[in-house]
């Protein structure tokens, strides 16, 4: 029975070739983008989740500035937190810490050649038993014996080794030679530690300089992972933690508590201010797992509108296998195996694209999926896409065809119940509404990201690029040799002709300056419980140039010293710090240094347009300005860099040249707003062009139903256009009742969105009425195809008797 179910199948499927190629490329097309956003969905929730007793591990954070409006909240701690911790907390088993290096690149020095790598980390010895890693080839323990070791993943030690065994080869970094002494597995996409070269804590501790620096309760500089015993009450932990760095810390002022944070829960945690480890966002998990099964419900919506539409061609069919005896379950059977065998083509052409689309979808993510690695993840998601394709795109059309009756046949009834149109009209509108909300969608991220450039473009990033003097270098001189160090520096790129301005800068990004302080600072009328967060820019007379800032009031640095302890502010620095007029000739005192405000800049964006402007002061006081900012002369930047390190190998020698491009700083920090962009984009049109299919069968189906309508209509004299306007007409007011329900959906959802950006473009009404022509523009082209042939057939063949 079942076999020849499966040819009766095959022969259906190969007899409706048009159809049948319609269905499976919808349902593939729908099944490609459905799968690849479940596998996004099902690592973002699996994060962190595979290591052992993750329910029982807990990242410590701290809250600082209790006093404040808005405390900020810590990854790091001090060193000595865990050991102190494990010692006198008997709710705490074991400890471990790990630094990573994420604001500093590491650089491997490989026979005299230079490469960078910017996923380093230094770990304790606790670590790799905290949370265990593959081990491919040498010894961790080999590691945790000599502090000049490295252990690094399966992918760097293949970058650099090739298939050769690197364990125990030697690698250069900075003055040191250090072994690599084990090769684990890479990093799974679902750990938030994607660090690939881990050194031991200890080299750190090798000097007693560093040691003393690193044992300090000042010293924030470690993330630490606690396990708690099963019976440990998290609040009390938190409790005794903050007790614990109150006591240590007993001389100095404390404003300060500790508190946990799961590590199962710690991908979605977006409390901690600055995070070196990646962070989820559960709201766009949330508008991709929805976006993925609408975008897979769609596409079997298009099988049952097209299944549908050929279902008076299959009348008979039912109709005598009826009568020979034929039961309901049997045929229900055999039109569930038709819509299972265009599900598995689906799936399998599906498959395909996924395995030519995955390196691009792994650059837009940011990720490293592989069908070989997460085979088993991947089979599962693409297994349940598949179940479900079939569920949604069987069921309604087995049901409707294998409920025929024979004898509505062969009375001349109609066998189309009026349930099956109002549930088809239901369907496309549902496609088209989601078509509608995403093109509206589309239309409102583009004008963000155009506000982004256009707020942000007061100056060619493209013309700018930085490098920073090494902090070892920065140590080793004298508080008067620094400035003729950097001075003759600055003097030296200014020399060039293809360089049209230098400044310094104590920042390490002009457009995502993450660094503040709250103390150390006073003026005229400051309360003495005041200590707000301020951005203390430290750079020269170059500043206002290069960045094309604008005064609001006053003046910018003299090129004399005269200036050198005196401070420019920004305009909210005035709101927020309440600098009463006349704000210029105030005194104000930045970090102990005091000196009067000689000038107001006007606000320029200086974080990422996520977060609000904060009180800015500028100070000409450079003596931790350590990066320089170079603007070359339009048209000649590669020349300007290659002159900038020409200059840096005679000051810095035995160094690679780390220099940043400013455009690409800006490309990375909106990355993920760049990405969202362009996945909207994409499944937009997916979603746009499958729902046209669906409108193809919609038509379709019309003009087979009123077959002998418009041929009567054609012998009375009706003209082609009344024709199409007449099988267009019901579709198109579909088309203008998902409009009305997208419109309000679509207003919500993307001010929602733009709510997570301090600064933000506006919804303006003709963003609607675009998406709504667009969208009724593409309906007409669809329709005309099969309106425009039912109104030129021949009217004989349609009103021949059957």
């Amino acid at each position: 029975m079942i076999l020849n179910h499966l040819k009766t199948a095959v022969r259906n499927i190969r007899f409706q070739r048009g159809t049948s190629m319609i269905n499976i490329g919808g349902l593939a097309i729908g099944m490609w983008a459905a799968i690849l956003i479940f596998i996004w969905v099902q690592n973002e929730l699996s994060f962190d989740k595979h290591h052992k007793d993750a329910g029982n591990i807990y990242l410590v954070k701290n809250y600082i500035g209790l006093d404040q409006p808005t405390p900020s909240v810590w990854e790091n701690s001090p060193y000595l937190l865990g050991q102190k911790a494990q010692e006198q907390l008997p709710e705490i088993l074991k400890v471990t810490r790990i630094a990573p290096s994420n604001y500093q690149d590491i650089y491997f020095n490989i026979k005299g050649n230079f490469t960078k790598e910017s996923r380093g980390a230094y770990v304790d010895s606790t670590w790799f038993n905290f949370f265990p890693s593959k081990v491919i080839s040498g010894s961790i323990a080999a590691f945790n014996e000599n502090p000049y070791s490295l252990i690094l993943t399966e992918k760097i030690a293949k970058k650099y080794f090739g298939n050769e065994n690197p364990v125990g080869e030697t690698i250069r970094i900075d003055s040191n030679d250090y072994r690599v002494q084990a090769v684990i597995a890479d990093n799974p996409t679902y750990s938030s530690f994607q660090s690939d070269i881990f050194f031991p804590l200890s080299v750190k501790m090798l000097s007693a300089e560093g040691k003393r620096n690193q044992l300090s309760w000042g010293n924030y500089n470690y993330q630490t992972f606690v396990k708690l015993t099963p019976i440990a009450r998290v609040k009390t932990v938190e409790e005794k933690l903050s007790s614990l760095v109150i006591k240590e810390r007993k001389r100095e002022k404390i404003d300060m508590k500790a508190g946990l944070i799961s590590l199962s829960d710690m991908h979605f945690d977006k409390s901690i201010d600055n995070p070196a480890m990646l962070r989820g966002e559960k709201k766009s998990v949330i508008i991709f797992s929805v976006l993925g099964i609408l975008l897979l419900a769609i596409a079997c919506i298009n099988y049952v509108n097209l299944t549908t539409a050929r279902a008076t061609l299959r009348i008979k069919e039912v109709s005598i296998k009826k009568i020979v005896g034929a039961e309901r379950k049997q045929l229900f059977f055999q039109f569930v195996i038709e819509s299972f065998l265009i599900s598995l083509a689906s799936l399998i052409i599906a498959i395909l694209a996924i395995y030519v689309s995955l390196p691009f979808f792994n650059k837009l993510t940011d990720k490293q999926f592989s069908l070989t690695a997460n085979s088993t993840a991947i089979a599962m998601v693409a297994l349940g896409t598949m179940i479900v394709s079939v569920i949604l795109s069987s069921l309604y059309p087995a049901l409707l065809l294998s409920s025929f009756k024979p004898v509505a046949i062969f009375s001349g009834r109609n066998v189309f119940s009026i349930k099956s149109g109002s549930l088809r009209k239901i369907l496309v509108t549902t496609q088209f509404t989601l078509s509608i909300l995403l093109i509206i969608a589309t239309i409102i991220v583009y004008r963000q990201m155009q506000f982004i450039n256009r707020e942000s473009s007061t100056y060619n990033k493209e013309q700018i690029f930085s490098f920073s003097i090494p902090y070892k270098i920065y140590r080793q001189l004298k508080p008067e040799e620094r400035i003729n160090y950097f001075s003759t520096i600055q003097k030296e790129l200014l020399a060039q002709s293809s360089i049209d301005r230098v400044c310094r800068f104590n920042g390490g990004s002009l457009i995502n300056m993450t660094s503040w302080s709250s103390g150390g600072s006073d003026w005229e009328g400051r309360p003495k419980d005041f200590e707000p967060k301020i951005s203390f820019f430290e750079t020269d007379t170059s500043f206002l140039g290069l960045l094309n800032l604008q005064m609001a009031e006053g003046r910018w640095f003299l090129p004399t010293s005269a200036d050198q302890h005196n401070s420019i502010v920004n305009e909210t620095a005035v709101k927020e710090l309440n600098l009463s007029a006349p704000v210029i000739g105030k005194r104000f005192i930045a970090r102990g240094d005091t000196g009067i405000i000689v000038g107001v800049v006007k606000d320029f964006y200086y974080r990422k347009l996520n977060e609000k402007t904060g009180p800015v002061v500028i100070n000409n006081n450079q003596q931790y300005a350590t990066t320089f900012f170079v603007k070359s002369i339009a048209g000649r930047t590669m020349e300007a860099k290659n002159a900038a390190e020409k200059i840096w190998k005679g000051f810095v020698p035995n160094e690679p040249f780390p220099y940043k491009f400013l455009n690409d700083e800006f490309e990375t920090l909106y990355r993920t707003e760049q990405n969202v962009f362009l996945l909207v984009q994409i499944f937009s049109s997916l979603a746009i062009f499958i729902s046209c299919l669906g409108l193809f069968g919609l038509a379709a189906f019309t003009a087979e139903r009123r077959r002998k309508e418009i041929g009567v209509r054609k012998v009375i004299g009706a003209s082609v256009m009344d024709i199409v306007s007449l099988i267009s007409r019901d579709s198109l007011q579909l088309v203008g009742i998902a409009f009305v329900i997208a419109s309000p959906l679509a207003w919500w959802a993307m001010d929602n969105w733009l709510q997570d950006f301090a600064y933000r473009t506006s919804i303006a009404w003709w963003i609607f009425a675009v998406a709504g022509s667009l969208t009724i523009l593409v309906a007409i082209v669809t329709l005309s195809y099969h309106a425009i042939k039912a109104a030129t057939a021949n009217p004989v063949r349609s009103l021949r008797s059957e």
